[in-house]
């Protein structure tokens, strides 16, 4: 038995297939109390199973969705980083991420467990709204990168400020 039939049967893993050219890919990796990369909120457009600890995640252009990497060793947390990254057009410029292929355009990237736990209480609060993190506004997204970076407090999101979000979306298409 060859080809990616006869890798799958020995045990070993699937190999990644091709992903149509339009997509943004992200590699996830759960090694628990090691690796845990993981989507906190964003709609994939199709998933692949590596094994049984990687997949990878596909987003359609133009989707929102927040990327968490954090690790550890055996002294405690070496790195904790969330991005809230929009997948780019095909001939749209991106920037590099790490697992994330060809890159995507970041509107919003903390490192470090506090700014992280703040950001995740952000997005807590959206939800606590009724409105999906996803839905809101990419502005939104970057003004709370500035602020955190200038050391200040970012505004909260409300439904007021997604009305208008979406007014001026459907007023410009």
């Amino acid at each position: 038995m060859n080809g990616p039939s006869a890798i799958h049967a020995r045990g070993g893993p699937r190999p990644a297939t091709p992903p149509p050219s339009d997509l943004t890919e992200v590699e996830l990796t759960w090694i628990e109390k090691r690796v845990e990369n993981w989507i906190r909120f964003g709609r994939e457009a199709g998933e692949q199973i590596l094994d049984r600890r990687r997949r990878v995640l596909r987003f359609a252009p133009e989707t929102i969705f927040a990327f968490i990497r954090w690790s550890a060793n055996d002294f405690g947390t070496v790195a904790s980083n969330l991005d809230v990254l929009r997948a780019p057009l095909p001939a749209e410029p991106r920037q590099s991420v790490p697992f994330v292929r060809p890159g995507a355009d970041a509107l919003l990237r903390v490192e470090g467990w506090p700014r992280v736990e703040r950001v995740l209480q952000m997005i807590d609060a959206i939800e606590a709204i009724g409105i999906d993190p996803a839905d809101v506004s990419p502005d939104h997204w970057r003004h709370v990168h500035n602020r955190i970076a200038a050391g200040h407090q970012p505004r909260a999101y409300t439904a007021e400020h997604h009305r208008a979000f979406l007014l001026r979306r459907r007023t410009l298409s």
